[in-house]
């Protein structure tokens, strides 16, 4: 009889296809990035996920994500992108979290269950760095997005430890926040290498975004289908994204080009 995940198991086995139903995945944040690499875990066949996001579908946000469309312009994202979940997988144990999680509530959040994977989406400072820190102070393994705005080159993103990123302005903010929590290393990030140009940014000052970034339909799908590789590989044993990095020696003082600050 045809299953709807014989393709995959196909690809990876019986076993490793169990391990992903036994698996549970946390997204934080649905928006371009996030709504495609929960859909594509979900497609993968993990078992349970919970889905994390307080905003509503905008008309601006149907150029790049998932769950934007002219008959969802004011629902909630994650009660959306939950109602295309179950369809792929009318099995899926899902968790529907529809708020904006601050300091204390995601504390709850990530202590709430034994995650598999967390896969950070956030793209709001604060948050992302607190989502990331407590993640790792639980040894939960956790795969983080970086910048997708501003960034036109699909071939130029890529998967690298945290301290391995460069050209990123997101990256760079990470980096220095975390740092005061004594991390520099040890987990993975999608980035892009790619230079982005200053001019496509406009600089709010907004309690969930502080600022907008010019945006391709493209570019964010491609950030959330390498988040979901990471969740997915690293969980069936293809990869492992969370070797020690060695440092390299510095060979002269001469500057580099790019964002590595």
């Amino acid at each position: 009889m045809e299953t709807w995940f014989e393709r995959t198991e196909l690809l990876f086995g019986k076993e490793k296809l169990e391990i992903l139903k036994r698996s549970h995945v946390l997204v934080m944040g649905l928006g371009g990035v996030g709504g495609f690499a929960a859909e594509m875990i979900a497609r993968a066949g993990v078992g349970t996920m919970t889905i994390v996001d307080g905003d509503t579908v905008a008309r601006s946000n149907r150029n790049r994500q998932l769950v934007a469309l002219e008959s969802t312009e004011g629902k909630l994202k994650s009660e959306v992108l939950a109602e295309r979940l179950r369809s792929v997988n009318p099995d899926i144990n899902l968790h529907v979290r529809s708020e904006y999680m601050r300091d204390e509530r995601m504390q709850e959040l990530i202590d709430a269950h034994d995650y598999d994977f967390v896969v950070d989406c956030i793209d709001t400072l604060a948050p992302k760095v607190f989502l990331i820190q407590r993640a790792l102070e639980r040894g939960l393994r956790i795969v983080s997005s970086m910048g997708a705005g501003n960034k036109t080159n699909p071939a130029l993103a890529s998967v690298a430890d945290l301290s391995q990123s460069y050209n990123c302005p997101l990256a760079r903010y990470v980096r220095k926040r975390l740092q005061k929590f004594g991390i520099r290393t040890g987990f993975p990030v999608v980035f892009s290498s790619e230079l982005g140009d200053k001019s496509k940014v406009v600089v709010e000052q907004g309690v969930n975004k502080a600022s907008t970034v010019g945006t391709v339909s493209f570019m964010p799908a491609v950030f959330g289908i390498h988040c979901a590789s990471v969740v997915i590989r690293q969980l069936t044993g293809e990869q492992n994204y969370f070797k020690k990095v060695k440092k390299k020696k510095k060979k002269s003082s001469k500057k580099k080009g790019g964002d590595k600050a």
